[in-house]
């Protein structure tokens, strides 16, 4: 058996940075806006992923602009999220990732805000108690995802699952920002 690469393994201990948390949201940012850029392309044609509800760009600008008034350093995108986002062309990988990104995020994404903000020294350390505007959601998000869900499921009827674990590889990549030190 292999050894696991650096993006399988678990994390033994939650420690994030602030440094890492905004790198995280800044690559964040680069994969959501390619996403949301690629979903307005009419070449995809697919007209019922637009307007979802679970778009994240305009929640992750304010939230870097708070940061920024906060008095800190906004990065420059690293690789993960720009390699991540020049992947993300093809047709089918496109909607195999527009679906695991933002069911991830829904999931994933709302416990990492959770276990931030609910580690009291962990969120005065890294928000000041603040919460963050990528974890919010206009309307019902259950509904949302759901409403999404039936839509791709149509889109994907017939599809392998090979794409699924280079989804997984590459949004681990940019998750594991948040634990970086500069």
């Amino acid at each position: 058996m292999q050894p696991k690469q650096p993006e399988e393994r678990s994390v033994s201990k939650w420690d994030p940075t602030i440094d890492g948390y905004l790198k995280f949201l800044v690559d964040s940012m680069v994969v959501f806006d390619t996403l949301e850029k690629i979903i307005q392309h009419v070449s995809y044609n697919h007209d019922e992923f637009r307007n979802t509800g679970l778009e994240r760009c305009a929640n992750l600008a304010k939230d870097l602009k708070w940061f920024k008034e906060e008095g800190h350093a906004i990065p420059e995108p690293s690789s993960p999220g720009l390699n991540y986002a020049k992947y993300l062309k093809d047709e089918q990988a496109f909607i195999c990732h527009f679906y695991n990104i933002y069911f991830a995020h829904s999931a994933g994404g709302r416990m990492i805000g959770k276990k931030i903000t609910d580690q009291i020294h962990v969120a005065e350390k890294l928000l000041n108690k603040k919460e963050l505007e990528f974890y919010k959601w206009d309307g019902n998000l259950s509904q949302l995802l759901q409403n999404v869900r039936d839509k791709l499921n149509k889109v994907t009827e017939g599809w392998t699952e090979e794409e699924t674990e280079k989804t997984f590889k590459m949004s681990g990549e940019v998750l594991r920002l948040i634990l970086s030190r500069s």
